[in-house]
């Protein structure tokens, strides 16, 4: 049909504006449209993991660069500082937290490459579930990290790591850092939808790593002074890590104090409230896109 096309009742048929989404077909009902969402977020998914096909280089790097940070920890630098016992058995759990945080830095690495490309513009101005774009995004990221954790505990094992408390203690604290790196990306997401940018995610990671580094991945907190030592027990990622470090069965860094005691709590505490915070702040922002 022409733009000159008129309706039946004489007018011009509207065009959807440049940030609105034409209408969809009215669903036949609730698991239809349960069904349309499902379909455009499986296959916004695909799309994200096309990308591992065609940039396989930027995928290498990324499963790499955690593994550089373990062996240099283990063999060059020197971690697990204040530990009694072993310490790659203390670096190791401490390595898997770390990662799954530092992965808000390819989440917004790639949402802002979208929002430069006009990607996300185009995606939104299309017939599809309003969230589909978002939940493509989270899964991708999600897959990424559960490849990214089965690389490094390989790497730990090649190191000679080990846990103890056997497959069921395992399989929750892979799903303690699941949720953390859920967490995390959810505040990445947002944090690009604020940006813009990519060249925004480089003074991101000036914060991001002074904050991962200010934790127990590396060392007890016993080793620090009193005040540091307060302060890296309440960084969420020291919760998770302890927490992991104790299902594994490994060395932990146990000071006595209510954090300390109390790892595991904190450990879905702290992931839950910043998805509570930072989950509605990057819908709200990705809904006004444009505005």
């Amino acid at each position: 049909m022409s733009a000159t096309a008129t309706t039946a009742s004489g007018g011009t048929p509207p065009a959807p504006g440049p940030h609105r989404a034409p209408a969809v077909p009215e669903p036949g009902g609730a698991a239809s449209r349960l069904g349309w969402a499902a379909a455009d977020s499986w296959t916004m998914t695909r799309r994200e993991l096309a990308h591992w096909a065609r940039q396989p280089v930027a995928v290498v790097v990324n499963l790499a660069f955690p593994v550089m940070l373990l062996l240099m920890f283990t063999y060059l630098v020197g971690g697990g500082r204040g530990v009694d016992g072993d310490p790659t058995a203390y670096l190791v759990p401490g390595m898997l937290a770390l990662t799954m945080a530092f992965g808000l830095e390819s989440t917004m690495l790639a949402v802002t490459q979208d929002l430069g490309k006009g990607v996300i513009d185009r995606f939104r101005s299309m017939p599809m579930a309003p969230g589909a774009v978002l939940v493509g995004r989270s899964a991708a990221d999600m897959l990424q990290s559960v490849a990214a954790l089965t690389v490094m505990t390989g790497v730990g094992y090649a190191v000679g790591w080990r846990w103890h408390h056997g497959p069921t203690a395992a399989l929750g604290a892979m799903g303690l850092l699941l949720l953390l790196r859920f967490a995390m990306l959810w505040v990445g997401i947002h944090l690009a939808l604020v940006a813009g940018r990519p060249e925004m995610v480089s003074a991101v990671q000036i914060l991001v790593w002074p904050v991962g580094f200010l934790s127990n991945v590396f060392a007890a907190p016993g080793s620090m002074p009193a005040w540091l030592g307060a302060v890296v027990e309440w960084n969420p990622m020291s919760a998770t890590a302890t927490a992991v470090r104790d299902l594994f069965g490994n060395p932990g860094a146990t000071t006595g104090s209510w954090a300390a005691e109390h790892a595991g709590l904190l450990a879905v505490l702290w992931p839950t409230a910043i998805i509570a915070v930072f989950f509605p702040l990057a819908v709200r922002r990705f809904t006004r896109i444009g505005r």
